[in-house]
């Protein structure tokens, strides 16, 4: 897994040639035929790519800075329900990644563009209204992100990946098994229970 996220850091044509040659051990014209480049071209990747994966360094162009007024203005729109406020800073093919591991309530598949993810995201507000969760923002695996909670207690995380000015995936981790290291943790079923107690009482 941890190797799979620092390929995720590199620039596409970076990750092609690394993963032709570190893993199939493919040579640099072999490699340079595949990815339409010079084989001079395929070895400076190769090279830029080998020192990011030994960095750690994320390709996510944005500063410091920038990321956290990015991730401020997201959790503000979210906290406010505001899709289209959501919908402006989500890049166009942003995706809503949801881990449950099978051991707590979560999206049948990935939520693709920028307005099914705004729409879906927007919904999370009364949810959390109705049974009392908190959104509280961390930095989360180096990552701009949130921590939410009910009675105190851990019920899911939630990480930005940003790209170019614009949020690319948002990905909520709501496995029990892979949020003990955040907090006591909550029963996720037993939040799905009351929402849907709610919802009974509000019609």
């Amino acid at each position: 897994m941890a190797a799979l996220l620092l390929l995720e850091r590199l620039t596409p044509l970076e990750r092609a040639v690394f993963v032709l040659r570190e893993v199939f051990g493919f040579g640099f014209r072999e490699i340079a035929s595949a990815v339409g480049s010079s084989e001079a071209a395929c070895r400076q990747l190769a090279v830029r790519a080998r020192r990011h994966m030994d960095e750690g360094r994320p390709r996510f162009e944005a500063d410091r800075r920038e990321r956290e007024d990015l991730a401020a203005r997201f959790f503000d729109a979210l906290r406010d329900g505001d899709v289209d406020g959501l919908r402006e800073l989500l890049a166009a093919d942003a995706q809503v990644i949801g881990d449950g591991g099978g051991k707590a309530p979560q999206f049948a598949k990935p939520i693709v563009g920028a307005d099914n993810a705004a729409r879906v995201l927007a919904m999370i507000t009364p949810v959390h209204d109705a049974t009392h969760v908190t959104l509280e923002r961390h930095e989360l695996n180096g990552q701009p992100g949130a921590i939410f909670r009910r009675d105190g207690r851990v019920l899911a995380t939630m990480t930005l990946d940003i790209l170019d000015g614009r949020i690319q995936t948002i990905r909520s981790v709501i496995n029990p098994d892979k949020l003990g290291h955040v907090g006591p943790v909550g029963d996720a079923w037993a939040l799905q229970r009351a929402v849907i107690e709610a919802r009974r009482r509000a019609h």
